[in-house]
């Protein structure tokens, strides 16, 4: 049962849910582990052994005992039991996470404190986790349960680890932002927003805005370096997709979601913004996409009466539509990334893709700067024209329940580019073909009409208008020659199409996208790899 100062391993004999086990907290490898042990002694941890980071124990309580009876013999003998609680992560399947609780019995009172006393100092050094949070609640937003969903599940486990919160539940469109952008966020650690992709969206604009206000850095030029916020983001689903959440999570689960608040976690994310003529449009992680992307978030817009059904509704008006549009774009290989959009590498937890990817593309910045390597601007861009159905670019897989390994499964949430996804004028059978594969596993890439690059800068520019938006035109030839494609002239007689910026529309049909390597940090770890659920609790 001995146990001596705080930095050396504790070790006692205490008892779990009327069972006799050895309990050991080494503070080296900030690990809290326990196992049965009937005989005298702790014994050696076997099989059955549970464990807990202490980096995933969200609360220790001190558990009331008085008034509790115990009849069995193993009890007796502690005349006066005490005990303390253990609040921690549970993992179960499908990478949610669920909130567990731990009761240990001690028989001293002297050892209880001590083991309350020494996880809670363990807890204290843990100074990555918020204690002051600005909540946002969208209460329109999916099915209108916002409200419901965090007073549920989400306030409960943030009074538990002691989380201090000022709400706001927003009331008209563009609330969250105008506000990130008026008042003093320094007292906080974190923002959150309960709603969908789109009050992500309003969060993400008004924090990046406000953080380049600060920094006197101009939002509209297109090559201005922008400056990260030192406040992480953390997203409670409660929308009707939630892409972002199951893109870097792995499950739109809110009680998952706000344990990786509660604990702190932190995860980079790359954002792309989008210009037009020296114009900032909009910001983008998820998905920026033209032509049958654009044209169902376009006419579902004339749908909202629908509900969620709209968009089922303009998918299917869309895909029977068939149009196809013409165009150009030119891009910049993403040279410094380590990985690519076909590799079946997808993006986890930890991920070496994103760190080596960060470095890399650091040490070529550097080179560039010094004189050593050429400057972006007489890079190898590429250029390719022609007829397309679709032109997707995903900073992340963009998956979700209805396409659990997204648009692009190998796009990594943190390695400084955006994959590049062309779909050239094809059948209507041959499309339906490579949107059934979003769904099951096999390689949606691997189709004659489809091409996919991986990019860290990309331009547009319809055909229809390339003549007048001679800026973007001029740049595409000043660079390298067309990759121009030879397919007959496409049936629909449609100019352009819009843009689908993570569920918003942009009706600029030149735009200049530019990827900005880890600008914002989520409360989340990314995907984990998949592992047997938890056995403790």
């Amino acid at each position: 049962m001995g146990a001596t100062g705080a930095a050396e391993p504790l070790r006692s004999v205490l008892w779990v849910k009327q069972q006799r086990c050895a309990v050991s907290l080494e503070p080296a490898r900030a690990l809290l582990r326990w196992w049965r042990s009937p005989g005298p002694g702790a014994g050696a941890p076997g099989a059955d052994a549970c464990s807990v980071p202490v980096s995933e124990i969200i609360a220790i309580e001190e558990t009331d005992v008085h008034g509790k009876h115990h009849s069995s013999g193993k009890w007796q003998k502690m005349e006066k039991p005490y005990a303390f609680t253990v609040h921690c992560v549970k993992r179960a399947r499908r990478h949610r996470w669920k909130w567990a609780q731990v009761t240990f019995w001690c028989p001293e009172e002297q050892l209880c404190h001590l083991w309350l006393q020494t996880l809670r100092e363990m807890l204290k050094k843990l100074t990555c986790r918020p204690k002051h949070l600005l909540v946002f609640i969208n209460p329109f937003g999916g099915k209108g349960q916002g409200k419901r969903i965090y007073e549920r599940k989400v306030a409960p486990l943030f009074t538990l680890a002691s989380i201090t919160t000022d709400i706001i539940v927003t009331e008209h469109a563009n609330q969250a932002k105008e506000t990130l952008y008026e008042i003093n966020m320094e007292k906080y650690d974190g923002i959150v927003c309960v709603g969908g992709d789109g009050m992500f969206s309003e969060v993400l604009h008004g924090l990046i805005g406000r953080t380049q206000r600060s920094a006197g850095v101009d939002q509209n030029h297109p090559r201005a370096v922008l400056v990260p916020s030192s406040l992480r983001i953390g997203i409670i689903p409660a929308g009707s997709t939630d892409c972002v959440c199951y893109s870097t999570v792995g499950t739109s689960d809110a009680e998952t979601s706000a344990l990786h608040i509660v604990v702190g976690d932190s995860l980079a994310m790359d954002v792309s913004s989008v210009h037009h003529n020296s114009t900032l449009l909009r910001y983008s992680v998820s998905l920026l996409g033209y032509g049958f992307y654009g044209d169902i978030i376009k006419d579902s817009e004339k749908k909202r009466w629908l509900g969620l059904a709209r968009y089922d509704f303009s998918g299917l008006k869309t895909f029977l539509s068939h149009h196809c549009y013409e165009g150009t774009v030119s891009f910049l290989p993403a040279q410094h990334t380590v990985g690519s959009p076909r590799d079946g590498k997808p993006c986890r937890a930890g991920c070496f893709v994103c760190r080596q990817s960060r470095q890399q593309l650091e040490d070529e910045q550097k080179k560039a700067l010094y004189g050593l390597e050429a400057a972006e601007d007489v890079e190898e861009w590429q250029v390719v024209c022609g007829k397309f159905l679709a032109i997707n670019a995903t900073n992340m897989s963009c998956a979700c329940h209805r396409s659990p390994r997204g648009l692009s499964p190998a796009a990594h949430l943190g390695d400084g580019s955006s994959d590049l996804i062309l779909i050239r004028k094809c059948s209507r059978f041959n499309f339906l073909r490579f949107l059934i594969r979003h769904t099951n596993q096999q390689d949606q890439f691997d189709f004659t009409f489809v091409e996919v690059y991986r990019v860290k800068k990309f331009q547009f520019t319809s055909k229809h208008v390339e003549d007048e938006d001679s800026d973007l035109k001029e740049g595409g030839k000043k660079r390298f020659g067309h990759i121009c494609s030879s397919h007959p002239s496409c049936c629909c007689a449609v100019s352009s199409s819009s843009w689908n910026c993570d569920g918003e529309v942009l009706h600029s049909p030149a735009i200049e996208v530019r990827v900005h390597c880890q600008l914002v940090r989520l409360f989340a770890r990314g995907i984990e790899e998949t592992a047997k659920p938890d056995s403790h609790s």
